[in-house]
């Protein structure tokens, strides 16, 4: 039955190797159960409930992926995508976190238009692949930023405007936490970051609740402390329909479910583009198999995400890591789904893992997503001169908009200037004017 449905003997593969294909990138993936609840919280949204969200989405969404579009890709909230959320949207513009789900909400219907109407390729042609690999990149130094400063290591400093943070217990825990995962990155363990979040937090645990008595730690170490309320609980569902649908269509929120949009639709293509063309998962004409199915139960996940209480789910590159197994067909995604399940009742447990513990994989994963960066055309410096300004923007002002908008607009200014306007395509200027509004909104 499963064999007829998924055609896995037609794929070259086995029922059994299928099942260890979705236990690898479910092991190489599980790392987000923790860390988007952790980073959703920092905007404020209860840690229980964002969790319970995390799960859902990633249940659904690898679900659809695999019974709808029949590959073997993982659908969860996406990394970059929560960074905006929480630290660009709720705690830069200042939107309530209720508000910012609204957003995510209408970027997964626009994302959703786009998507059954198969308009990827007006898209994609209409903002240059140099500037899709640069943002890309931007959001890795951005999550790694975020990973430093929750340890720690990175500190406000009024001479310099950053420094090194004190020596003290919670960073050198880091430290021990960061040299840990990296090896085990480096050696290409499966479950590497999982592991690492592991070690860190069990390095906090002995000693007390953070080494010692929790009365004597600062409000800025609150958030490594270690709390114990148990091992298992209800799942919290308190964040379903919680999203504030009318408070985000204000006419100055556009621009954010633009990013969103923006961000959710290269994020999905670029995976799906890359994954398939590693694993050979490819149509007769060349293309990602199934790639519109596979958009489609992307827009939705993206678009279930905002009523479920989480940033938006989208396919995700650790997906290469069953296909590298010899994964081939949706079941592999449908096992990964199945394997979110029991978390639901683990809050408590989860809950006690600290934000330094996270911060580890953070910077892991900005190190995977800095890859793009072999793609830029370095060596042409009307290409590269946009490419380096988004890049360099997105972590240097904390806000993925701003690197986006300075990205869009240093494209059209240098190209115009250097007399190759003509490589502007029609839809680029109606981001750049877009972009100019943008920033009197600030």
């Amino acid at each position: 039955m499963l064999d007829r449905y998924f055609s896995i003997e037609a794929a070259g593969s086995t029922v059994r190797r299928e099942i260890l294909a979705g236990i690898a990138t479910f092991l190489a993936a599980m790392y987000i159960i923790v860390v988007n609840p952790s980073i959703l919280s920092s905007a404020g949204v209860p840690f229980p409930g964002a969790l319970t969200a995390t799960v859902l989405i990633s249940f659904f969404g690898s679900l659809m992926m695999g019974l709808y579009a029949r590959n073997p890709v993982l659908v969860a909230p996406g990394m970059g995508i929560n960074a905006l959320f929480t630290y660009t949207m709720v705690m830069g513009a200042g939107l309530p976190w209720e508000t910012a789900l609204g957003c995510v909400f209408w970027a997964g219907v626009l994302f959703a238009v786009l998507a059954v109407f198969n308009a990827r390729q007006y898209v994609i042609d209409a903002i240059p692949a140099q500037l899709r690999h640069a943002i890309a990149c931007g959001i890795g130094l951005f999550i790694t930023v975020i990973g430093l400063v929750n340890a720690g290591f990175l500190v406000g400093n009024p001479d310099t405007v950053v420094g090194l943070g004190e020596m003290t217990p919670m960073l050198v825990t880091f430290l021990i936490g960061l040299a840990v995962t990296a090896v085990l990155v480096a050696r290409r363990q499966q479950g590497a970051l999982i592991i690492g979040i592991v070690v860190t937090t069990l390095l906090a645990v002995p000693i007390g609740r953070w080494w010692g008595d929790a009365s004597g730690v600062t409000p800025d170490q609150a958030a490594t402390l270690v709390n114990y309320h148990g091992l298992v609980a209800w799942p919290d569902f308190s964040l379903i329909g919680r999203l504030d649908l009318l408070g985000a269509l204000k006419v100055a929120y556009w621009p954010f479910i633009f990013v969103i949009l923006f961000t959710a639709f290269f994020d999905a293509l670029s995976t799906f583009m890359g994954i398939c063309q590693a694993g050979n998962l490819l149509d007769e004409q060349g293309e990602p198999r199934n790639i519109r199915q596979s958009m489609v139960i992307d827009a939705l996940s993206a678009l279930i995400s905002g009523p479920l209480g989480t940033s938006p789910a989208s396919a995700y590159v650790e997906s290469a890591a069953g296909i590298s197994q010899g994964g081939r067909t949706g079941l592999v995604a449908v096992i990964c789904g199945l394997l979110f399940l029991p978390f639901l009742f683990l809050s408590p447990l989860l809950s006690l893992v600290p934000s330094i513990a996270t911060s580890p994989a953070l910077i892991m994963v900005g190190v995977f997503m800095l890859a793009p960066i072999r793609n830029i055309h370095w060596d042409q410096l009307d290409d590269a001169i946009p490419a380096f300004v988004a890049m360099i923007l997105i972590p240097l002002t904390y806000s993925i908009t701003h690197g986006v908008v300075f990205g869009f607009l240093s494209f059209v200014v240098v190209k115009v200037g250097v007399g190759k306007a003509r490589e502007v395509r029609p839809a680029m200027w109606v981001l750049f004017v877009l972009s100019i509004l943008l920033l009197f909104q600030y």
